[in-house]
């Protein structure tokens, strides 16, 4: 992602020096921090203060990673939305030796959560791989080997496709947890954290422009997907269109993250491209 930063902040200061007083519109760079995780303080409130002062763009192109193997093979055009929760089980602490005067809500939390499992959530749709479910930690937090556990915890992620909101996912949860520990004597408690959504750039002009741009440079034709994470995007898309396109994710968030350095520069060639294809195709608009 920094990468790209470096990439499309180069591409556009060579775009402007290039038009000089000619330039036919606006170019908004919007880099910030707090993408990941709750998203609080980054691009959503600079888009809200921009909104409120009257600087609406009009189209965005978002540099996220969006190859896997190759620059040029896949424009973004929506994403996935993303749903974390954890279920908490309670029973009855006690000694592994008298299980009788105990209640272990390992045995629910497993139960609980086989049933999350049991069935694919679906098989996707037009625009949209299919949704997944996957358990990220299971906590009991007990050191002892022969103490049956009061509590046991689980966490979770789904990444969701159109055909879900996260209120019927929710309410699909609890329904399937209530029925697997049902006159198991446990106690329950399922809660979420607030979603990403779900987003969709119906395939237009914008990225049929930038496909045109990546074919020029590469020799590709990039394939249009919503597959992988989420990404600041996911706010963008309520005030204008969005696409992404960037590096690739061979490392991402890996301890050696890395790019190679022909990447780089086909990158800042194929958004300097786009600018020259944008303003010709858009004429006098803002671009962030």
């Amino acid at each position: 992602m920094k990468g790209a930063i470096a990439a499309f902040a180069a591409a556009a200061l060579d775009y402007a020096r290039s038009k000089g007083s000619d330039l036919p519109g606006s170019i908004s760079l919007l880099i910030t921090g707090d993408e990941e995780g709750p998203a609080i303080n980054g691009t959503r409130k600079v888009l809200d203060w921009m909104a409120h002062n009257s600087e609406r763009p009009d189209h965005a192109l978002v540099g996220e990673p969006t190859n896997t193997t190759r620059l040029g093979e896949a424009i973004k055009i929506g994403r996935r939305g993303s749903l974390n929760g954890r279920l908490k089980v309670s029973g009855v602490q006690g000694h592994v030796a008298y299980p009788h005067l105990a209640k272990n809500p390992v045995k629910g939390l497993i139960a609980a959560l086989a049933k999350f499992y049991d069935a694919p959530l679906d098989f996707g749709t037009a625009h949209f791989s299919p949704s997944n479910f996957e358990v990220t930690s299971i906590d009991v937090g007990n050191p002892a080997t022969n103490v049956i556990p009061g509590q046991a915890e689980a966490a979770f992620n789904i990444r969701y496709n159109d055909r879900h909101s996260p209120d019927s996912l929710e309410a699909g949860l609890l329904e399937q947890a209530a029925k697997a520990l049902a006159n198991s004597g446990l106690e329950f408690e399922l809660c979420f954290e607030p979603p990403s959504h779900t987003f969709l750039t119906e395939p237009g002009p914008l990225d049929s422009t930038l496909s045109q741009a990546v074919r020029e440079i590469t020799g590709l034709t990039p394939s249009l997907g919503t597959d992988g994470g989420t990404s600041d995007a996911r706010f963008i898309k309520a005030f204008c269109p969005v696409v992404e396109f960037g590096l690739l994710t061979a490392t991402i968030h890996k301890i050696d993250e890395q790019v190679a350095l022909s990447d780089l520069t086909q990158l800042t060639a194929i958004y300097r491209r786009f600018l020259d294809l944008y303003f010709e195709e858009f004429g006098i608009y803002e671009l962030v």
